[in-house]
């Protein structure tokens, strides 16, 4: 019998403190992705726009929380102007508004978050709050919103009727965008070309894995991954590798 072309391989096991079980896509974090923004990435717009490097920024962050926006704005107060393109408009008109459906989004500027510096800007392209975290030697996730330093990785929570929590860590894919994600010319973790990191995504993505799961989570799933790295059977690759 052949597979599906999409098929992955999961782990799962209980947590030590928590009535929660831990369920875990292998074959995305054993993978070899890494992001590419600025070498290659397609962005996801209606088609291909890599020189815009605008990456998955194009549409803005959809903030958690209000705790997740005051964070936010919090580290967006400490940018200079040499690390921020539109700090003056986001200093004028904030850096995040309400959709009428009550969602909290960051503001667009020129069709991409107002986060996001562009090519030619003298302080370099890409996120202004990513940047700043990298030239204080601090973690970008610390600065960031939530669903953007999470990206590519997802986190769902199912609840039981006994109170019992399944957590399951997977990639992001096209659908996890909603309805437009169907509409993307380019998706990373579908793309070839993202899977040319030099480390497997649980070790690249380290600090973002804890911080979705604990220390002492992830080092049972390290355990795991380790020791199954060590074994005869390979892990399975990953679709955007076995696809003709």
């Amino acid at each position: 019998m052949t597979a599906p072309a999409d098929t992955h391989e999961w782990v799962s096991f209980e947590d030590p403190e928590e009535d929660r079980t831990w369920v875990f896509d292998v074959t995305f974090l054993a993978s070899s992705w890494t992001c590419i923004f600025g070498r290659g990435c397609q962005g996801n717009l209606t088609g291909p726009a890599a020189e815009l490097e605008q990456g998955c920024c194009s549409y803005g962050a959809h903030f958690t929380d209000e705790d997740d926006v005051a964070r936010v704005v919090a580290a967006a107060e400490t940018l200079t102007a040499e690390q921020w393109q539109f700090r003056a408009q986001g200093r004028r008109r904030g850096i995040w508004r309400t959709t009428v459906d009550g969602e909290l989004v960051s503001r667009l500027v020129d069709d991409a978050c107002i986060m996001l510096n562009r090519p030619g800007f003298p302080g370099g392209s890409g996120c202004a709050l990513h940047r700043a975290a990298l030239e204080r030697g601090e973690r970008p996730l610390d600065l960031k919103p939530n669903v953007c330093w999470q990206l590519p990785l997802r986190r769902e929570d199912a609840v039981a009727d006994d109170g019992h929590v399944t957590s399951t860590i997977r990639q992001w894919d096209r659908r996890h965008w909603g309805e437009g994600g169907q509409e993307f010319h380019w998706w990373c973790t579908e793309a070839p070309e993202a899977f040319v990191g030099t480390q497997p995504v649980y070790r690249e993505l380290r600090d973002e894995l804890i911080e979705l799961t604990g220390v002492k989570v992830y080092e049972q799933l390290e355990t795991y991954l380790l020791a199954k790295t060590a074994a005869p059977v390979a892990f399975l690759p990953h679709p955007a590798m076995r696809r003709p």
